[in-house]
């Protein structure tokens, strides 16, 4: 198994070479992903069982990001850097790495087995417009997916091996794998569990995402053992670095939780309205922003560990314009062909066309942070690599509060204010369905993230870019290319629906599809005659053929395995 790892880990030194072999696997993750939605959505449908599905899984997340986050792969990596010598892990990042895992593992199953006894006072917290029964049902579901930040977490340690050698092929694997459980789990335990199959393919898919970064990182020579001695100082030493990273990305999944409270007490099927739009969203978020922002955080480690400033600032401006440059285009697409999107991936079966437009008017209304949530994730870990954890954290908290007071003003005026209600339903067509109150919950969240992005950037041009303005031209480009691809998308969109239909699935894919690439091909052609550096980069980058990397070839020692 190891030989077959090492055969098919290749190391990518070029940000845009290994962003677009990340971007490339994400893709193929998030269709599954939107495979496994689509699923969901055919047999189970927007309804408040699925609801108690969705926020069964808030109190796991919590645990993962709470506790795993403090021996994630963005604290982790400086500081085994630092113990490396030369390429190679020495016994002292070995054992680091080991003493990381004993007490990671410890902490972990503790509260996890705490959290398992404590779920039937916690349920009314996260879900309290919900019925006895129907909480009952959060309590089982959650303490089924307990076991997934176990694994996911695990997984997330050796996940710091793969990609501090640059195996970003086999580190891609993971989240495929992941879904791949959810699917199993809706198609073959659904039927006979009900919805606790469900919760059962989730830690199904967490397994197989623990098993296949441990596989990759014994074939970079390493595997996690338990240590008899573990210590203490340079535990604590990672957690003083990590805990403000992990309080930021806990506010923001409190926020969520809150979030989620908010939408139980309105219309059912609310929670996973939310959710099949927060989903279909961070398909563009997964492929684009978390692609480069993973692919860029080893060469930002590398460049500020060893005092190269100017090396840092090049790899942050290049990931944070490649990130505008796609992101934007998406952010038009996403809006303009909201419905298109939405009917084809979750249209069939228990998926109404109430609850089409529903979920495409919330995708309209995420997608206007797209491109904050993406680089948002590149300026935090420019911050992590640079030692600075303390200015995301503050960050992240004055965001989180945001979002649950916008959640709460935005309910509340949409609620007494029926102009304000006529408006957003006018904008986004969905003036005759009930329910349209949830759309104030993406807004909230959409604000609070843009919010984020606009101090972390105002922080980041004052602490490392004070005379530049390293992303408004890219931005500008961007914007008006952009501008052309949604106003040709939305032409052409109009032109075709009525040649191909709106009642069945390929006319309804057909128009989509084809106003998408006429929007996309305006683009293309606005962005030449703008010279846009990204397009230039792009096409350099492909005539590279990037797949084609340099082969890790075997030790002598291993070639007789």
């Amino acid at each position: 198994m190891e030989r077959i790892f090492r055969i098919f880990s290749k190391e990518y030194g070029n940000i845009n070479q290994a962003a677009l072999l990340l971007g490339s696997f994400a893709f193929l993750s998030q269709i599954l992903g939107l495979f496994r939605d689509r699923f969901i959505a055919h047999f189970i449908g927007p309804s408040l069982l699925l609801d108690s599905y969705y926020a069964a899984f808030r109190i796991p997340d919590l645990i993962f990001i709470s506790i795993a986050s403090l021996a994630s792969i963005t604290v982790i990596i400086p500081f085994v850097l630092s113990k490396m010598k030369g390429e190679t892990l020495g016994e002292e990042a070995k054992k680091f790495l080991s003493d990381i895992f004993t007490v990671f593992l410890g902490v972990m199953v503790l509260v996890s087995v705490v959290v398992f006894f404590l779920m039937p006072y916690i349920a009314p917290i996260i879900a309290p417009g919900f019925a006895p029964l129907l909480q009952e049902k959060v309590v089982l579901l959650s303490r089924i997916m307990l076991l997934s930040p176990i694994l996911l977490g695990l997984s997330n340690l050796f996940g710091a091996i793969t990609q501090l050698f640059r195996r970003f092929f086999i580190y891609a694997l993971s989240p495929i794998f992941y879904n791949l459980g959810i699917i199993i789990g809706i198609l073959f335990l659904y039927p006979t569990f009900g919805i606790e199959g469900l919760a059962l393919g989730v830690v199904l898919g967490a397994l197989l995402h623990f098993l296949i970064q441990a596989f990759a990182s014994a074939s970079c020579g390493f595997t996690l053992r338990f240590s008899n001695k573990i210590n203490w100082a340079e535990i604590k030493r990672v957690i003083s670095v990590s805990l403000p990273r992990t309080l930021g990305l806990s506010f923001n999944n409190i926020a969520l939780i809150v979030i989620i409270s908010f939408a139980s007490y309105l219309k059912g099927g609310s929670i996973s309205i939310f959710n099949l739009s927060l989903n279909l969203q961070s398909v563009p978020l997964g492929i684009i922003g978390l692609s480069y922002a993973v692919a860029a955080f080893p060469a930002l480690s590398r460049s500020f560990s060893v005092g190269k400033i100017d090396e840092f600032k090049k790899h942050m401006t290049m990931t944070a314009r490649a990130i505008i440059f796609w992101s934007l285009p998406v952010t038009f697409l996403f809006i303009v062909l909201r419905a298109q999107i939405v009917r084809v991936i979750l249209g069939s079966g228990s998926f109404s066309w109430e609850n089409t437009r529903l979920v495409a008017a919330s995708l309209a209304v995420f997608s206007i942070s797209i491109m904050a949530q993406s680089l948002i994730g590149l300026f935090a870990r420019a911050y992590y690599a640079s030692g600075n954890t303390r200015r995301p954290l503050i960050v992240n908290l004055l965001s989180s509060i945001s979002i649950v007071i916008f959640a709460f003003l935005f309910l509340f005026i949409f609620k007494y204010y029926p102009f304000f209600q006529y408006w957003i339903e006018s904008i986004l067509k969905v003036s005759d369905i009930a329910g349209t109150e949830v759309l104030m919950l993406p807004l909230a969240y959409s604000f609070g993230t843009i919010l984020n992005f606009t101090l972390l950037w105002f922080f980041i041009h004052k602490d490392f870019m004070p005379k530049e303005h390293f992303i408004l031209k890219t931005f500008l480009q961007s914007l008006s290319a952009s501008f052309f691809i949604g106003i040709v998308s939305y032409v052409c969109l109009n032109i075709l629906s009525p040649v191909f239909g709106t009642t069945t699935f390929f006319g309804i894919f057909l128009q989509g599809f084809i106003s998408g690439i006429l929007g996309i091909m305006a683009g293309i052609l606005v962005l030449r005659l703008l010279k846009n550096e990204e397009l230039l980069e792009l096409t350099k980058t492909l005539k590279t053929k990037f797949w084609k990397a340099k082969v890790i070839a075997p030790s002598q020692s291993e070639a007789g395995l």
